[in-house]
């Protein structure tokens, strides 16, 4: 198995969750890139976004994503936009096993409903511009998750299926 496993997927896929368990059972470091960010920068993400906008946001995902990508025995749950930006996939595929956590429209819309505060991007957002939002950003996001390694099915993974699906790839 890779020491480096990167999960990627739209916001609310369940990137953070399944990296903790994953990590867990594997004996490896959890990181969210997220958190790593907010802690070097000492805000939180919708602060971020606020006071620095989306771009400079991006360029220190970057830089975090870098630095992560440095570990050993790690599972790193990326940020929903970081396989988009830079050629941060490309990044990705090479020095680590990527899984795409893939979930429908409808799911991704359900689990979002009830954070959207503390998610920058949809923020403010009425129900009906939030199933927009998911359904045309999935669209052009989707072309850079499918490039990881594995696609596993988000709504009901379990963790030992996905350990044997990296195992036999190794």
């Amino acid at each position: 198995m890779h020491s480096r496993i990167v999960l990627v997927g739209f916001p609310g896929s369940g990137k953070s969750t399944i990296g903790k368990k994953l990590a867990k059972q594997l004996d490896y470091r959890f990181v969210d890139l997220d958190q790593e960010i907010e802690k070097r920068v000492q805000l939180s993400i919708p602060a971020i976004f606020e006071q620095f906008g989306e771009n400079q946001f991006r360029i220190w995902e970057q830089t975090q994503l870098q630095e992560t990508l440095q570990l050993e025995k790690v599972v790193i749950a990326t940020g929903g936009g970081t396989p988009c930006f830079y050629q941060n996939m490309e990044l990705i595929t090479q020095h680590s096993e990527a899984v795409y956590i893939q979930m429908s429209t409808k799911s991704l819309f359900d689990r979002l409903l009830h954070s959207k505060k503390t998610r920058p991007l949809i923020r403010g957002l009425s129900d009906q511009e939030l199933m927009q939002f998911v359904e045309n950003e999935l669209l052009k996001r989707e072309q850079f998750y499918l490039q990881a390694h594995h696609v596993v099915k988000g709504e009901n993974i379990k963790i030992e299926p996905l350990i044997k699906i990296l195992e036999e790839n190794d």
